[in-house]
């Protein structure tokens, strides 16, 4: 079998279409279609076939790309273990981030690093639920969060969470709830709220919310940066959430905990089974989940 007929299938399935394992390939979608055509001569079973205007993996398909993902956990294991013979591990590894997380994990992180022969390279970006899978796919480790107890769209990957941290309610110092020891539900009711995009985790909580307290909150913007949701929650545009542990304390923003609905974020880190196995990733991922538990 040739190992690039099944990582091709693997991207596919991730990836979805044609066009996008082209673009995270750097390569035409003719090309990868000429890829295609060639894994099917080369395993004398038809892998696609039409769904619509798209490709789907047939059932040998499927088979073979999930056997894809076996295939390239042994070798990266068996390349640690070759690594290992060589001495102290060694590499790049690739991190995309949640800024909110990142600002307190990976300085701490780079400093642990110094002076060995890792290196890490930083995207930092806040990314839907529905994109994890696909960031993964183009690195080493995605530090995400979410507030169900395995991220959506994670099948497959593995998941190691680092923290876990509290929402608390962002108010404006003059706000009538600041008062307040703890904000619950019916309190927010009807309140002018800083968001999140529908999809992010947070905005599972404004559901619960709305839900528990049987009144909408008025949204008047969704942003995803913690920084500009303080901004606008400092002038007195809304109440929002921020995180408990990650968040700076500033005089004209007033935290109070949440209570009445879950409102945990788990800060996770995710990565293809193959990633987790190559020596360097794990020694990053287990300084991450240290950095991680010294949070409060």
């Amino acid at each position: 079998m040739d190992i690039g007929h099944l990582e091709l299938l693997r991207e596919l399935r991730d990836r979805g279409t044609i066009t996008a394992v082209a673009a995270a390939g750097f390569r035409t979608p003719s090309a990868v279609s000429q890829q295609l055509r060639s894994a099917e001569r080369s395993f004398g079973i038809r892998l696609v076939e039409p769904d619509g205007r798209r490709l789907r993996l047939t059932t040998a398909g499927r088979l073979l790309a999930d056997g894809a993902v076996e295939v390239s956990a042994s070798l990266a294991r068996l390349q640690r273990e070759l690594d290992g013979l060589r001495g102290d591990p060694a590499g790049t590894v690739s991190i995309c981030g949640l800024p909110s997380a990142s600002e307190a994990l990976l300085p701490p992180l780079l400093n642990r690093l110094a002076g060995t022969k890792i290196e890490v390279t930083i995207s930092d970006d806040d990314i839907a639920e529905a994109d994890f899978a696909g960031r993964a796919a183009d690195h080493d480790l995605v530090i995400a969060h979410s507030l169900a107890e395995r991220p959506t769209g994670t099948a497959g990957l593995d998941t190691t969470t680092l923290a876990n941290e509290p929402l608390d309610v962002a108010l404006p110092a003059n706000h009538r709830l600041t008062t307040r020891e703890h904000i619950n539900p019916e309190d927010l009711a009807g309140e002018d709220w800083i968001g999140v995009p529908i999809g992010f985790p947070f905005d599972t909580v404004r559901v619960a919310i709305e839900n528990r307290s049987g009144a909408s909150l008025n949204i008047v913007q969704r942003v995803k940066d913690n920084r500009l949701v303080e901004a606008l929650v400092a002038q007195g545009l809304g109440c929002g959430l921020l995180p408990r542990f990650t968040t700076r304390p500033r005089r004209d923003v007033v935290i109070r905990p949440l209570t009445g609905v879950r409102a945990t974020r788990r800060i996770v880190a995710i990565s293809r089974p193959d990633r987790t196995e190559r020596a360097a990733v794990r020694v990053v991922a287990d300084a991450l989940t240290e950095i991680g538990r010294q949070l409060r």
